[in-house]
């Protein structure tokens, strides 16, 4: 069988869960489908829905906040708005030297299209993508 035939989420390490709630679940809107330990922290992962799916796991970890690469991508059909948004929600866009950004943070994406990114409180980055 390959891994096609099974559905992928996306996992993200935190340094602490409970400022990674306020985050995933206050700025973001995202809904909690279940919580559990991770590693030996009682309640120390979130599983996250979007999309119509669970789709984040977002979990406490030492490592938390290594990586400079996008960890996950949002496809959206309003970029502006859902930047908007986020923007009121207390979330901040990332400007990229060598990028023209707009007003929001947004600036073209190779190939076509448009993006945004920003970061959670341990600066794993995000992007929102729109073809328009």
């Amino acid at each position: 069988m390959p891994l096609s035939d099974f559905p992928l989420r996306a996992s993200v390490a935190v340094s602490d869960i409970d400022r990674a709630v306020a985050f995933y679940e206050g700025a973001l809107g995202l809904p909690v489908v279940r919580s559990g330990p991770s590693a030996k922290i009682a309640g120390g992962s979130r599983v996250y829905r979007s999309g119509g799916d669970d789709a984040l796991n977002v979990y406490q970890s030492t490592t938390a906040g290594t990586s400079q690469a996008t960890v996950a991508t949002w496809y959206v059909d309003d970029l502006d708005q859902i930047v908007a948004q986020l923007t009121d929600d207390g979330v901040e866009f990332l400007r990229y030297e060598g990028l023209i950004h707009d007003d929001l943070g947004v600036t073209a994406r190779a190939g076509g299209g448009r993006i945004a990114w920003f970061q959670d409180p341990d600066g794993n980055i995000f992007a929102l993508e729109s073809d328009r």
